[in-house]
């Protein structure tokens, strides 16, 4: 049988020292992953397990993009993060050997219509509108695994130069071989498969005009400005 019509190619994120591209299968998020952020959106921290939810591929966007202010929204949130790529098969993998299927290393903005995901909150509905859109998936170039060991490195966000969100990668309150491997133990995870880890303290609206520029120590930096509305 013939398509109706032709779908798009999945998204390709550059990797660093590599003419090969990572093609974006699945992302997974990872909430209320630093206690700090959770206290500022008024919730407690829930240590009994990590809870997720999920973007498109078509949400990806590459840094240094320029990207309209989103629809739908007057309240539009930055969120800075660890992005962690899966480069091998798991399925209920041990938490000791989570690490042998992680590819690489990336900076990341988790993009959020925060009213709209609020108001999916008050009404005990889902988020999508408010997580999964458009352009909601920003991402720096990947670093291999090999040139990259989570630790204690820095993580941070500015805004028109002005510093929004600082924290530390051991402040995760689940680690990467925690989070893969319980995510492995609801989803089959395979390569291409984005794990956006969650964001620190300091999350805030961004407007027309805004420049975003994130590190994290030992990765490529990510930028994205914010442009008019459509």
């Amino acid at each position: 049988m013939t398509p109706l019509f032709d779908l798009p190619p999945h998204p390709q994120v550059p990797v660093v020292g590599m003419d090969a591209t990572f093609p974006v299968r699945r992302i997974f998020c990872v909430g209320r992953n630093y206690a700090a952020h959770a206290a500022e959106m008024g919730h407690e921290v829930d240590r009994e397990a990590p809870f997720y939810f999920t973007k498109t591929p078509s949400a990806t966007v590459l840094t240094s993009a320029t990207i309209p202010y989103p629809p739908g929204t007057s309240d539009y949130h930055h969120e800075m993060e660890l992005v962690v790529a899966i480069g091998a098969p798991a399925f209920r993998i041990a938490r000791d050997d989570a690490m042998s299927v992680v590819f690489g290393y990336a900076c990341g903005l988790d993009m959020t219509r925060r009213d709209l995901q609020q108001e999916g909150k008050d009404k005990r509905r889902p988020w999508d509108l408010g997580k999964d859109f458009e352009n909601s998936a920003v991402i720096a170039p990947i670093t291999p695994a090999a040139g990259f060991a989570v630790g204690n490195q820095a993580i941070a966000m500015t805004v028109n130069g002005a510093s929004r969100q600082t924290a530390t990668l051991d402040e995760l309150i689940w680690s990467i071989p925690e989070i893969i491997s319980h995510l492995s133990g609801y989803y089959h995870l395979q390569p291409g498969d984005l794990i956006y880890t969650g964001t620190p303290a300091g999350v805030g609206a961004v407007v027309a005009g805004d420049h975003i520029h994130g590190t994290i120590a030992g990765l490529t930096p990510i930028d994205l400005t914010i442009g008019q509305p459509e």
